[in-house]
Order: C-alpha cells, then sequence, then structure tokens
C-alpha cells in the first residue's frame, strides 16, 4: 500500500514562515540592513545541490529502512574556513570510500555515503556566551556566524560570514563531485589503500582475513569478465549534509523544483533538526516541514514519545519512505535503556523511518586539564549497544553517523594506538567537538563489520 502523495506546498507553509515561530539557537545580528542584503544576494546564486540527486538520496534511505541498504554519514563536527583546502576535502573523502568499502562487503547491501561536508559551519551550544580571564563574549556558534578567537570583534555574529559559507560549499561540492566522478572513487584503489591500512595497524592480523576476502572477490570479478571500467567500478554517489541550524541561510537557499513544484533546500542534499532545536512547535520544525529534502531528526534521552510522534506527523504526514531518519545519540551507557521505548513506539505508529546510530554526541567527556574528548571504547560500545537493540526487535540497523576527519588528529582517546590523554596535545585541532582521525575511523569501520555481519544475518533470520 503507498502512501498518499504530499502537496507540493503544504498548508500554511512558506519559506519565511518559520519567523513566526520561537526559533533556539539563533543568533542576533546587530546590522538588520545588512543582513537583508546579504539574504538577497544568496537567493540570486545558483543552487549547490538539485532536486533530482535528492529525490535519488531519500529513495536510497527509503531502502536503508527496509534493510536493503546501510548508511554512513561522517565529517567534521564543524567545518572551518580556514581548512578550505583540497587536501583536507579530499582525505575526509577517501576515508568514507574506505569504510565504505568494509562496510558494503560486510553488510552485503549497497552503502549510502553522506558527508557532513559543503555547509557543515554552525553548531549548537549549550550556552549563549563564554568567559574567560572574567571576560564575557558571546560563545562561537560555527564559522558562518562568528569566529572562534575570543575577541569582541570576532566574536560578534556577521551576516557576510554566510555567504563565505555559500562560496566555501560550493568549493567543496565542485571537489566532492570531481573525486566522485573522475576515478579517485575507483574500487580496487580505494581497496589498495585499505590493504595499506592493514598493513600499519597493530591489529593487523585481525583485520587481513576481511582485506584478503575482499581481494579475492575483487580477484573473482576480474576473472568473470566483470567490465573494470564500468561506473559501479569507477564512481559512486556521494551526498553532502550539515544541521539546518542557521534559518536565515537555509532559506535563502530554498528553491522550487521545475518538474515537481516543490520546495527543496537547496543547500544540502540531506538536513537534520538538533537534539536542542527539535520543539514541535519550533522555528527549525516550521521550516523543515515545508522542503522536501530527507530529513534527520536527533534522538536523545531527553526525547519523549509524545513529541516523536509529534514531530513524524508534523514533518511526514503522508509517511513517504526516505522522508525520516531517525539519529539516535543516547550514549555508551544509556542505549539500551533508552532506545527501546522509542523504537518500539516509532514501529506501533507503523511510520517508514530509517534509524541510525550517533555515537558521538553522547560520549563526550572532559579531561583534569579540560579538553573536551571521546573515548573510542565507549563509541564502539554506543554502536554495539544500538546494534543490539535492533537485533532484539528483529530489525536491521540503518546506519552510522560519525564526527571524523581525514587528518590523523589527536582528538579520541584510545584505538588500536591507544592514544592516551597526554597525547591530545600533539594534534588537537578542533574548535568544537572531538572526531576519530583516519586511522581511527577505519578501525571504527572493520570492528563494524564484524558486528553487521552477526546481526545482518540473524535479522533475516527473524524476518
Amino acid at each position: 500500500m503507498h502512501a498518499e502523495r504530499a502537496p507540493a506546498v503544504p498548508v500554511g507553509w512558506t519559506p519565511s514562515s518559520w519567523r513566526s515561530h520561537p526559533a533556539r539557537q539563533m543568533p542576533h545580528y546587530d546590522d538588520a540592513a545588512l543582513l537583508e542584503t546579504v539574504e538577497a544576494r544568496l537567493r540570486r546564486y545558483p543552487p549547490l545541490v538539485f532536486a533530482g540527486e535528492t529525490r535519488r538520496l531519500k529513495a536510497q534511505l527509503a531502502k536503508a529502512a527496509r534493510g536493503e541498504a546501510f548508511v554512513l554519514q561522517g565529517g567534521a563536527c564543524a567545518e572551518s574556513f580556514n581548512e578550505f583546502t583540497a587536501d583536507i576535502v579530499r582525505d575526509t573523502f577517501r576515508v568514507l570510500l574506505q569504510m565504505a568499502v568494509v562496510l558494503t562487503f560486510a553488510a552485503k547491501v549497497p552503502v549510502v555515503k553522506i558527508g557532513r561536508m559543503a555547509g557543515q559551519y554552525a553548531k549548537p551550544r549549550s550556552s549563549d556566551t563564554e568567559t574567560q580571564n572574567g571576560v564575557t563574549l558571546p560563545c562561537y556558534r560555527g564559522d558562518i556566524i562568528n569566529g572562534p578567537e575570543f575577541t569582541a570583534e570576532t566574536r560578534l555574529p556577521d551576516p557576510r560570514r554566510m555567504e563565505t559559507g555559500y562560496f566555501q560549499s560550493a568549493g567543496v561540492m565542485n571537489l566532492l563531485r570531481a573525486f566522485a566522478s573522475g576515478g579517485y572513487a575507483n574500487l580496487h584503489q580505494v581497496h589498495r589503500w585499505n590493504l595499506g591500512f592493514v598493513e600499519r595497524s597493530p591489529l593487523a592480523e585481525r583485520y587481513r582475513h576481511l582485506a584478503q576476502r575482499i581481494d579475492e572477490t575483487l580477484s573473482f570479478m576480474g576473472a568473470c569478465g566483470f567490465d573494470q571500467t564500468a561506473p559501479q567500478i569507477n564512481e559512486t554517489d556521494f551526498y553532502t549534509s550539515h544541521e539546518a541550524l542557521l534559518l536565515p541561510y537555509e532559506q535563502a537557499l530554498t528553491r522550487v523544483d521545475s518538474l515537481s513544484g516543490e520546495w527543496y533546500d537547496c543547500s544540502a542534499h540531506f538536513v537534520w533538526i538538533g537534539d536542542r532545536t527539535r520543539q514541535p512547535e519550533g522555528a527549525h520544525v516550521e521550516f523543515l516541514r515545508g522542503v522536501r529534502n530527507p530529513i534527520g531528526i536527533k534522538v536523545g534521552p531527553t526525547t519523549t514519545i509524545s513529541d516523536l510522534e509529534k514531530l513524524l506527523e508534523i514533518l511526514n504526514p503522508a509517511d513517504e519512505a526516505g522522508r525520516i531518519t531517525l539519529i539516535s545519540r543516547m550514549g555508551a551507557t544509556k542505549v539500551r535503556e533508552h532506545l527501546p521505548p522509542l523504537l518500539e513506539a516509532v514501529r506501533r505508529t507503523g511510520r517508514t523511518v530509517t534509524w541510525l546510530c550517533d555515537p558521538m554526541h553522547g560520549n563526550t567527556i572532559s579531561t583534569a586539564d579540560k579538553i573536551k574528548t571521546r573515548s573510542f571504547d565507549a563509541i564502539l560500545q554506543e554502536v554495539r549497544g544500538f546494534f543490539d537493540v535492533f537485533s532484539e526487535a528483529g530489525l536491521r540497523p540503518g546506519g552510522i553517523h560519525v564526527e571524523m576527519t581525514g587528518q590523523n588528529v589527536t582528538e579520541c582517546v584510545g584505538g588500536a594506538h591507544c592514544l592516551t590523554e597526554a597525547d591530545l596535545a600533539g594534534r588537537y585541532e578542533t574548535f568544537c567537538d572531538p572526531r576519530l582521525n583516519a586511522e581511527q575511523s577505519l578501525e571504527m569501520a572493520f570492528l563494524l563489520a564484524e558486528e553487521l555481519k552477526g546481526h545482518f544475518s540473524s535479522s533475516e533470520r527473524n524476518m
């Protein structure tokens, strides 16, 4: 039975209707005239993504909801204007491809690749202000709003930063499209990179068997005459995402699709609502109910069944498959307690959603020196708990959502190289939340591959 098609424009919605709703986590701009000027310029700029690409992603997320695909979403906690280099974009893209090859082989289903890239420039914060040495200034909210340096001038929200964010996002999108379709994503090349990682890892023996099996599969495909120049070997689909936090920017990049007459937020293929902005009556929910992108909703320990049911009704009244992705961010010690009631409540509604595990945000800790970090073991523990909850429910997990980078930073402790708190000062480069580095990200993929093989086969037996 197919759900009814949603109307092109929901009743009472316009791209600006969010402005009459309470808006949390939004900056105050002192110069309203400058803000209006920047918004007007952004409205004239070309879209960063296209409706057809976004619909294709929605169809793939619908497959993940049915257990026919697995989602890998990853990238920076908050992109930095200062890290706008081809090498940084390439390295993060490369690690995501490497992770995807391993997960594809383990899950035996396509992996949908979504980067927290080309737009993840705004961050919600727990406080509006920050105090250092008796001086209080506005908190840093991401490069698209203000700067991280602790000065009154830099911390003042500046609407001109939205324009910089647009042009840098366009540049990153250009690189991602080239990498995805220009041969860099060749399956054999990505596998060779993984073989190099295995040889460097202290856990090489544990990973070598899986790497050898992938190698044998590729050799078998070649022996059978599979066309090595086929798009399936040389190209990949890659999508972008970010939290739809800064609504003036999102509204300015919202366009009507000429084919369907529907509105799309053309700043990214996939946008999500954070744990701090998912109020059913809030501005962020109001804005996203009218755009046809696939939408993520962060779901944490404070999420109530009542609010979750309201959100599903507001954001997806026609129950369109692939429209809603619920991103669980519970914490390693809470996932087995808090996730099952929400999972069961959604199942009772009969609605189709895709579930991802965000094992990062619920596992942030501070060292004695007040440096934020995350434990690799806690991150892995939360993913395993998430998988166990789904296995017990007879369902397949939909995917994972991780904060990571292609650089070998030292921001999360643990992993095969046993990073400690003493190592954090080596290359601690994030302005917001700690990220898995390239080696830790690949290690996570190999360990998750072992989990997926068991969970996907057990869910098949339960179906």
